[in-house]
């Protein structure tokens, strides 16, 4: 018996890493490409580029490394540089809207147990679920009436009152504990000072956790660019893939390598905030 369960958990483990494994093969074929010079990468990419009836081939170590890749992004593609400040600021302004507006309205959401505010939880989640496609004409339409579209503020001012930051941070926010609150008025604090100095601390981990998300969400956004901004030098990282053609597939993984190194970085210095951050009450009694 312990024989037949030791061979199912080895089993079992084979299967999971060769999931993982092939999740994160992308990954590991774009920090192997970026490496590659131009020669090698039409050897073994060629068949796709110029749509031939051959299959393609990879090397998952290098057989000529280089930097080229890298250094012609860096050095000679200024294009980069635009492209990533911009989703460096569309990013930034999204987040910083929504701790403005999105965060106080989720604790007002939290700690109000009225049936108005209940039925508007359920409006947001209702919202929350709908797809891009769904709101995209509507957005669209307004972003025009107000002079917006080809701006980043069409990227910005929809995404800031987002419902997704509410929803993460209304758990959070729920599950500060009401004595805690009531002591404090019994101390004389007001409502903002409830706010600023008890429940955004008792939080915290629900914020950071819903930044994080909404990095990764916001930072690899493609329809909203492609619908609202037609100018090429207001698109955001995500949307700009350069001309494969022509001896360009370097170039390529080295635009996307240094898409995805900024994710990463956040998920590698936030991973232990995000798992604690998005634990629902149920799970933590």
């Amino acid at each position: 018996m312990q024989k037949e369960n030791k061979v199912k958990r080895i089993g079992l483990k084979i299967i999971i890493y060769g999931m993982v494994f092939l999740y994160i093969l992308p990954v590991i074929l774009v920090f192997t490409g970026v490496f590659m010079g131009d020669a090698e990468l039409n050897d073994v990419l060629g068949a796709v580029v110029q749509e031939s009836n051959q299959y393609a081939t990879w090397h998952l170590i290098p057989l000529y490394p280089t930097g080229e890749n890298i250094l012609r992004v860096l050095l000679d593609t200024p294009e980069y540089f635009v492209l990533f400040w911009n989703s460096v600021k569309v990013v930034s302004c999204i987040i910083v809207g929504q701790f403005v507006f999105a965060i106080p309205a989720a604790w007002i959401l939290a700690r109000n147990h009225s049936c108005i505010c209940k039925g508007i939880m359920l409006v947001y989640m209702f919202c929350m679920l709908l797809p891009f496609q769904v709101t995209m004409l509507s957005q669209y339409i307004v972003l025009k009436q107000a002079a917006l579209i080809n701006t980043h503020g069409a990227l910005i001012l929809p995404l800031v009152f987002s419902t997704f930051p509410i929803f993460i941070t209304y758990n959070s926010f729920e599950q500060i504990p009401q004595a805690a609150i009531d002591a404090a008025c019994i101390d004389g604090a007001g409502k903002w000072t409830i706010y600023w100095y008890i429940a955004i601390p008792l939080a915290k981990k629900g914020l950071f956790a819903a930044g994080i998300l909404g990095f990764f969400e916001y930072w690899n956004m493609v329809e909203q660019v492609a619908v609202f901004i037609t100018d090429k030098k207001l698109w955001t990282l995500s949307v700009y893939l350069p001309d494969i053609s022509g001896g360009q597939i370097g170039k390529c993984f080295a635009f996307s390598l240094f898409s995805i190194l900024p994710a990463i970085y956040v998920l590698y210095a936030g991973r232990d905030i995000l798992m604690d951050g998005i634990i629902i009450k149920g799970m933590e009694d």
